[in-house]
């Protein structure tokens, strides 16, 4: 028995198993089932979803594919970045299988040739949005919690988001990837990271609608009437009435000094209360998170906007790989998620240490092109 049937067979352990699979009226639904730990995924997961995207992309009987996370807390609150931090911790080398086996899982689901659906309700975070932002319809509710937070335990937004975050303007995309702001459904819809902003509560029904699918006719017209409500009031944007002030503050052609002496002039102006929140926000994130990664990650960010997917994945991964091995991951991880003393020693541990030599080096590839773990992705890009 092949390892597809005995997930898509054995029920009898549904509880204990990580990855759940099921079909609905020739739709398949992929379910991340480790609700104690927001749905994180483990390298196991990894292997095991891409087992089934591909089962998935093969068998003519199933037309589309929603992926969702168990329980109401979360989709995905990102990889499991505490194992990595072991393994490297450990000299094991083997945290960059994960890495490279999540980049192959997420272009699998950028580049499915069916329809596919993501849940993103509650918390989706890193690998979360990398699994997420592959999808052709998005949908996020009152209780999301969408957010690319990597700087601040020393690392930078990957899993595409050089990419993903490219179809906001540049200013609000440095915002979210410097900073690792928390955004709501109503924000991620306005920003263009979702498609749809429906009630949480819809959601839980969807799989009775989803049985009484017609499939004639066109099926994203059918899906999105599975997952649209009737009637749907969308949220206010909390993050609107800031426009104005992420325009102004992060400018593309400001460099991170100068976003963080705008954010700490206007500070000390006393502004109005809700504008001072804001800026005391980012300016605590610009200051707090990791100074090398927030200038690689300026970086990256920005070459992104110009690069194919394919490319954005060679490029982060390189990232990964050099600030994993001498880069302040380790620290942060320590900092933020072990120890938890919010105290992250960084090195260099200020903005005007940081040497432009080294953050070049981060961006520079570790490998050859031609030996490049990801080298087979993007042929069809050309």
């Amino acid at each position: 028995m092949s390892a597809l049937q005995s997930v898509a067979i054995d029920t009898g352990v549904e509880a204990e198993r990580e990855i759940l699979f099921r079909v609905v009226n020739r739709v398949a639904i992929i379910t991340l089932n480790r609700p104690a730990a927001l749905n994180a995924l483990s390298h196991a997961m990894v292997r095991e979803l891409a087992v089934l995207v591909e089962h998935c992309r093969t068998d003519e009987g199933i037309v589309a594919l929603v992926l969702k996370g168990a329980g109401a807390k979360g989709f995905c609150a990102g990889g499991d970045v505490r194992e990595v931090h072991r393994l490297a911790k450990n000299g094991d080398s083997r945290w960059l299988a994960f890495f490279v086996d999540e980049y192959r899982l997420d272009y699998a689901l950028h580049k499915f040739p069916k329809p596919v659906v993501a849940l993103l309700d509650g918390v989706s975070m890193g690998g979360g949005m990398g699994l997420g932002q592959g999808a052709r319809l998005r949908i996020v509710t009152e209780r999301s919690k969408i957010a690319m937070p990597e700087t601040r335990i020393g690392f930078l937004p990957d899993v595409g988001a050089t990419r993903f975050l490219s179809v906001m303007p540049a200013e609000v995309e440095l915002y979210v990837g410097l900073t690792g702001v928390t955004l709501s459904g109503a924000d991620a819809l306005r920003l263009q990271l979702a498609d749809l902003c429906v009630p949480a509560e819809w959601l839980g029904t969807f799989e009775e609608r989803l049985q009484r699918m017609s499939h004639a006719g066109d099926l994203m017209v059918a899906l999105r009437g599975v997952f649209e409500p009737p009637c749907n009031i969308i949220p206010h944007a909390a993050l609107g009435p800031f426009t104005q002030l992420i325009l102004r503050h992060f400018d593309r052609r400001s460099s991170i000094e100068r976003i963080v002496a705008t954010l700490r002039h206007d500070l000390e102006r006393e502004p109005a209360r809700e504008v001072k929140q804001w800026l005391q926000s980012a300016y605590d994130a610009m200051i707090g998170h990791s100074p090398t990664m927030l200038y690689v990650t300026r970086e990256a960010l920005l070459r992104g906007r110009q690069m194919t997917l394919a490319e954005c994945f060679r490029m982060e991964l390189g990232i990964v790989k050099r600030v994993i091995e001498e880069g302040d991951f380790c620290e942060g991880v320590r900092a933020q998620l072990i120890d938890k003393d919010r105290k992250s020693r960084w090195a260099p541990a200020t903005l005007a240490e940081v040497r432009s030599e080294r953050v070049r080096h981060f961006l520079s590839s570790p490998w050859k092109r031609e030996t490049h773990p990801l080298v087979g992705l993007g042929v069809e890009e050309g």
